[in-house]
């Protein structure tokens, strides 16, 4: 009732503001000020909540995307995720394609804060709006100063636009609070090292180890005469063409309020990257010659005698699409970079952290590149096995890339396709005596055994590519129960309260490497059982990204999965215990303990 009249309240200000001689348009170039054509009104609905209301005159609107909320630091509270409405699609000749609201609508905070008297929070709000007419404001910040109520206990609330969440009341900080807390104010030198040491330690994931066959392989398409130097800048290009797109699409992205990565995680896209990766096998198996028209070779020999022009622009190239294809996993770093961004608009420093994880994760690739005069044949019918070699690797990384999309089953099969051709690379090899026979005939024997394994396997019903001679694993199955929209969620949460019991929400996809990691080897880990006890384990399943996930997402500010949320039996979340990317059993166990044990 009380929401119903405030809505009501503030609209028929509007009205009256609009309707007065002195606030109305009379004419496309009499625009209203922007305090006339949009009113916000912010009041406190409860000890944890915040309303706030935009009344949008017609003829005007304003950008979802250009809603900010926000506390000073050191408030005796913390805002968490917001909960906007769907707003309309529009074409801007100022922003390009963006979700506007023409129409009144509000906009709930929830509030993170410890059991206390009734305090006055400061809470700053940005937004920027439009006439119909042509006319674009500049943003508009103001800062409302809202009396909550005295809170009976301690609440916590999802990080998200206002900010990070609080910590627990056992000082307990998830590392992507803490990450997001050095950029916002840690040295700029310091931050840099942090997220550079995060890359490098994603630099040895699956979600970053495909890479390395793919700069290799190019090394080792450009021949025999590639020197350590030539190796070196061929890989440092590819870094950079990686970096420079993961930080811009980064910051990009995170701005507008989008996740990028599941945006280049449809399956067309990666079904088009992996046959890419497919033409540069078979091109360096020697089927074809990939290479420029010979109009444009001319042209470019002219440039220099001593490279094979365009080359390198071409290196960069597919670094770029590495960035957004191949690295798919979300981290720690990730969220905490993506979130400062989007939060606080502090563009360059989430900028300078987002491109310093991206070196991170690119170093081992320049150790690959300044090591190729060495590990590499200098001439001779060896180096064209070596390519050969490079092009099954090549076939390894559209299988693993494809895989994604398939039954675990059906990718046994997948995998069995670079096996085979390893197998046969070598055996040629072996018989055309290029390389030391005993050498290579074994490896060559292994590859085409490996290779009938899994095709053996996948018809027993195996899953597992490491251990395809096994049948499909036996683990008890973690049980999961489906949802998938926010009012699925809160129905849920609301049912597991009533009956004391805590929830655990899972946000899974079909793409997602970690995912799938966790649901392997964490969440079917007794310790891990055992903590869960008698939680209520949910699972929200975004692989489609369609309306409804992406409202799901956005409820808890997610750039992507995997990402697991906890609530306590009293229906909060504990959002200081969120777990974001993939965390072995026995650590994940503990955070599960402190989810289930945690006071409100």
């Amino acid at each position: 009732m009380l929401k119903t009249l405030f809505a009501a309240f503030a609209a028929l200000l509007l009205t009256a503001g609009a309707a007065s001689p002195a606030g109305a348009a009379s004419a496309a170039s009499d625009f209203l000020p922007p305090d006339q054509a949009f009113k916000v009104f912010v009041r406190a609905t409860a000890a944890d909540r915040i309303e706030v209301a935009y009344a949008v005159t017609d003829g005007y609107y304003l950008y979802r995307n250009k809603l900010k909320f926000k506390v000073a630091e050191g408030a005796p509270a913390t805002l968490g995720a917001p909960a906007m409405p769907e707003g309309e699609t529009k074409t801007d000749e100022y922003f390009g394609t963006q979700q506007v609201y023409h129409q009144d609508f509000t906009v709930m905070l929830p509030v993170s804060r410890a059991a206390g008297p009734a305090l006055t929070l400061p809470v700053t709000l940005s937004w920027q709006g439009c006439a119909d007419a042509g006319l674009c404001y500049p943003p508009t910040t103001r800062t409302f100063e809202v009396a909550l109520p005295a809170a009976d206990k301690a609440v916590a609330a999802a990080m998200g636009t206002a900010g990070p969440a609080a910590p627990g009341a056992d000082g307990y900080v998830a590392e992507q609070d803490w990450l997001a807390g050095l950029i916002r104010g840690g040295s700029l030198w310091w931050m840099a090292g942090v997220f550079f040491l995060s890359g490098l330690g994603l630099a040895f994931t699956p979600c970053v180890l495909p890479m390395v066959p793919i700069i290799a392989g190019i090394i080792a398409g450009h021949g025999a005469h590639v020197t350590r130097l030539k190796g070196f800048t061929l890989a440092l290009t590819y870094v950079l063409g990686m970096a420079f797109t993961y930080t811009a699409a980064g910051m990009a992205f995170a701005a507008a309020g989008k996740q990028a990565q599941t945006l280049f995680q449809q399956p067309w896209i990666i079904t088009l990257f992996a046959a890419l990766f497919v033409a540069m096998a078979l091109s360096m198996f020697g089927f074809f010659t990939l290479q420029a028209p010979a109009f444009l070779q001319s042209r470019l020999s002219e440039l220099s005698n001593r490279q094979r022009a365009g080359s390198y622009l071409g290196v960069a190239v597919m670094g770029a699409l590495s960035a957004l294809i191949v690295t798919t996993c979300v981290g720690p770093a990730l969220v905490a970079a993506l979130s400062v961004i989007g939060q606080s608009g502090q563009m360059l420093r989430g900028g300078v952290a987002l491109f310093a994880m991206a070196m991170g994760m690119g170093t081992p690739l320049l150790v690959v590149g300044a090591s190729a005069g060495q590990l590499l044949p200098r001439a001779g019918a060896w180096m064209e096995t070596v390519k050969q070699v490079f092009g099954a690797l090549m076939l390894a990384v559209a299988a693993w890339m494809i895989s994604r999309l398939l039954p675990e089953r059906w990718a046994l099969l997948l995998w069995a396709v670079p096996a085979a051709a390893l197998g046969v690379v070598l055996l040629r090899a072996a018989v055309r005596a290029q390389l030391p026979l005993l050498l290579v005939r074994g490896a060559g024997v292994l590859a085409a055994a490996y290779a009938l394994l899994l095709v053996f396997g996948a018809v027993r019903g195996a899953t597992d590519p490491t251990t395809p001679w096994a049948a499909a694993h036996t683990v008890a199955e973690v049980p999961f129960t489906s949802i998938k929209s926010v009012a699925d969620l809160d129905a849920a949460v609301a049912r597991a309260s009533a009956a004391g019991q805590p929830v655990m929400l899972d946000f899974y996809a079909d793409w997602c490497v970690s995912c799938k990691e966790m649901e392997k080897y964490t969440f079917p880990d007794p310790a891990v059982r055992a903590a869960l006890g008698n939680a209520l384990l949910l699972r929200a399943d975004v692989t489609a990204n369609d309306a409804t996930d992406q409202a799901l997402l956005q409820r808890f500010a997610i750039f992507g999965p995997p990402t697991i949320a906890f609530y306590g039996a009293d229906g909060v979340e504990r959002a200081n215990l969120r777990v974001v990317g993939f965390m072995k059993a026995t650590e994940f166990a503990q955070v599960v303990q402190r989810a289930v044990q945690s006071a409100p």
